[in-house]
């Protein structure tokens, strides 16, 4: 029998293990223990389902897994007392490296270092291509797909109509037979669960209309970076080819090296690597620039997982909604090629930076933990840049 955690217990809970939330999606098996195994918050068949969810909707998978645990266990509150347990780790200590690379990375020690972390940043882009297309190209038609959203990238295409093109190639080519299911949700918890929804969209829009009011480049940074989320399916990895595109392509606000110093950094704090928006943020408006990017790539997913547990079921017995998410999900490893390639020619190559990446990717692929990969090539770059 499933237990009622108290909203302050599940917020200390995920806390904790927010501090050592290394490896995104991977954490997924961590929360299932502490919340399905030691504290018996929910019983297995509901966490699974709540993964489901989590996989199918746009964000970061591990964040959102907390937030839907949150939420089955003490209702929206639980699922904000999760959702910000889990990730203020990941955002104090971006905001700190942030901080310090502001102030320190033209120094020669830092130069060094971001030298050989620009090296291990390609490599973990290419091992998100590698594990996303394995798990995800099953058959010829994902296959064209994602080689389609590749070449069109490269030809200029906004990545926003590649990822909508893809989700209805998916619904014409990839939707299965269409199978009708009962929602398992009473009517009146249903309609507790939107009246408080209601409530946190008013004040999603209330803090948009003070931004308006206060700055309005802070309002296009979170409008920005609400986009983001919201097309980011597949997890944190998926926001990396728009954010790439946004920031550095389109705007401008920084050049395709410090961008990649950026996931460099994140990929050393614990959380999703969409922790690079505190990083972005930071780096354009200071600490109110990297508190409003941090909540505004958040949000939008936090928002779904409340909206869409309830109707879940339904969901996803529509063909036309798992057509579109194959199709989406296919996009996306072409898109993480794309990035992949980017940042390879952001990069000095010389046969110490070849041997470099050729490891670091060989590591990772071993599943060798992201964090020792990262801190070891950080550590030869500085003797050897």
């Amino acid at each position: 029998m499933s237990k009622k955690p108290a909203v302050g217990s599940l917020f200390l809970s995920f806390l904790r293990l927010g501090l050592t939330a290394f490896g995104g999606p991977a954490m997924v098996a961590y929360i299932k223990e502490m919340s399905v195994t030691r504290h018996k918050w929910l019983d297995e068949d509901t966490f699974k389902d709540g993964v489901a969810l989590c996989q199918s909707i746009p964000g970061a998978t591990a964040m959102q897994t907390a937030a839907y645990v949150g939420l089955r266990s003490k209702g929206i509150p639980g699922a904000l007392a999760s959702f910000i347990g889990f990730g203020l780790p990941a955002f104090i200590l971006m905001l700190i490296l942030s901080s310090l690379y502001a102030r320190y990375h033209a120094l020669p020690k830092a130069t060094s270092l971001f030298n050989g972390l620009q090296v291990v940043v390609v490599a973990i882009v290419a091992n998100a291509t590698y594990s996303f297309g394995k798990s995800t190209l099953m058959n010829f038609r994902d296959i064209i797909l994602a080689i389609t959203a590749s070449v069109l990238l490269w030809i200029g295409v906004n990545p926003f109509i590649v990822i909508l093109g893809a989700a209805f190639a998916g619904i014409v080519f990839l939707s299965g037979r269409c199978i009708i299911a009962a929602s398992t949700v009473e009517r009146e918890t249903y309609r507790h669960i939107v009246r408080q929804l209601s409530i946190l969209l008013l004040i999603l829009f209330s803090g948009l209309l003070t931004l308006y009011l206060i700055d309005a480049k802070l309002l296009n940074l979170v409008a920005l970076m609400m986009k983001i989320d919201l097309f980011a399916f597949g997890g944190g990895f998926a926001s990396l080819p728009l954010m790439l595109h946004e920031i550095v392509d389109v705007r401008g606000w920084m050049d395709s090296k410090t961008f990649m110093n950026g996931i460099a950094l994140g990929q050393v704090t614990p959380g999703p690597i969409v922790i690079t928006s505190t990083f972005i943020g930071y780096m354009l408006y200071g600490l109110p620039g990297a508190i409003t990017a941090t909540l505004a790539i958040f949000t939008p997913s936090f928002l779904m997982v409340i909206a869409v547990t309830p109707v879940f079921d339904r969901l996803k017995a529509s063909a036309y909604f798992t057509g579109a998410t194959k199709g989406i999900l296919a996009s996306f490893v072409g898109l993480l090629f794309f990035v992949t390639v980017k940042f390879a020619l952001a990069v000095p190559w010389d046969i110490v930076r070849a041997i470099l990446v050729s490891a670091a990717f060989a590591s990772l692929v071993r599943k060798m933990d992201i964090l020792y990969v990262v801190l070891i090539t950080a550590v030869i770059s500085v003797f050897l840049f």
